[in-house]
């Protein structure tokens, strides 16, 4: 493992959580937070710059990649440090979801020497990791970087399946019997999800099952008179145990006077909480003073993208998941203290099973 050129103090360490935080960076506007991550790197002697797509790239000792995403979600919430329930927190868009992983993972990476990414667009289509997995040969082991809590490793996301179906029928007096689009629409959708359901039921985690979310609805008579027309924006969620294609059949196989353009896919993952990844990180929290936790979460992140290189992955970083994108969305500063050592200690013992 390579030595950092300059370490990085605790105030150092701090100011950079809050310096991130405290520039906003929604998805597409990233590169003011870009520029700090790259400044950061190169003055504790680490070589960094940014990608085509805007991704913060700052290669080093490839045993580990730290990665996390530089893009929040819009909002506007006042940055600040107080306390909150008797712990010093601070306050801001991104603190949770995913700068306060980030910051900790840059210096964790400056501290030990490993590799770093920051990438873009995590929250609309994942179009940095998709950039970084097309641009550079696979790292040892990647550690992904969402809030898990200091003491928690999340080991797998279900997968996504998002399209958008379109259905049109004769215009006519409301009286008649037949179905209309909006008819179409409501009964397709509703055989949907009878059809996924078979695959569990209230008993079955939420992990373990398809669940279904129209996200938006339109309708009504056409511009010219002549016709009515449903439009129904709709996601799946896939675990693990089943693939986007058969969920998509499954959808598929239950239209009846209606299309379905697919337009967004990922796939579904589940790592071995065996691996040495894995391992080290149980190893680092117990060291801390932590009881580790395994976590599976119901949604996606970019390690959905990361299973391409098929190497030993978990996603880890500071922050209660259940702040994520929320208006009162904030982080304990000594959570952040201990994500860093715990990050450092994974890296060392990395680098060592490695050499």
């Amino acid at each position: 493992m390579s030595e950092a050129l300059a370490g990085v103090s605790d105030e150092q360490a701090r100011g950079l959580l809050v310096d991130l935080v405290g520039t906003p960076s929604p998805s597409g506007e990233e590169r003011a937070g870009a520029d700090l991550l790259v400044s950061f790197f190169e003055t504790h002697g680490r070589e960094a710059w940014l990608d085509e797509v805007g991704n913060v790239r700052a290669p080093a000792d490839d045993s580990l990649l730290l990665t996390s995403h530089i893009d929040t979600v819009p909002g506007d919430i006042p940055v600040r440090v107080e306390e909150t329930d008797g712990v010093e927190s601070l306050w801001g868009r991104g603190s949770v979801d995913a700068t306060g992983p980030l910051a900790a993972m840059a210096v964790a990476a400056v501290e030990s020497g490993v590799s770093f990414a920051g990438v873009v667009g995590e929250e609309t289509d994942s179009r940095g990791a998709r950039h970084l997995v097309e641009t550079r040969d696979p790292p040892d082991a990647v550690v992904n970087g969402e809030p898990s809590g200091w003491d928690g490793i999340t080991l797998g996301y279900r997968g996504l399946l998002a399209g958008t179906y379109v259905a049109t029928s004769e215009s006519g007096h409301t009286s008649r019997p037949g179905n209309n689009a909006i008819e179409d629409a409501i009964e397709w959708w509703s055989r949907v999800g009878e059809a996924v359901a078979a695959d569990g039921d209230e008993w079955t985690p939420v992990f373990e099952r398809v669940t279904t979310k129209p996200t938006a609805i339109q309708g009504g008579i056409s511009d010219d008179g002549l016709s009515v027309e449903a439009t129904m924006e709709v996601q799946f969620r896939v675990p693990p145990s089943l693939t986007t294609d058969e969920v998509r059949e499954a959808a598929d196989g239950e239209l009846d006077g209606g299309t379905v353009r697919w337009h967004d896919e990922v796939v579904p993952v589940m790592t071995n909480p065996r691996s040495s990844l894995a391992s080290a990180f149980r190893g680092a929290i117990r060291k801390a003073g932590g009881d580790p936790r395994l976590l599976r979460k119901t949604g996606t992140s970019d390690m959905n993208v990361y299973q391409t290189w098929d190497c030993p992955m978990v996603t880890y970083g500071p922050g209660n998941s259940d702040l994520d994108h929320a208006p009162d969305e904030h982080l304990s500063l000594v959570e952040y203290d201990d994500s860093i050592a715990v990050l450092e200690a994974v890296a060392d013992r990395v680098a060592e099973s490695d050499g």
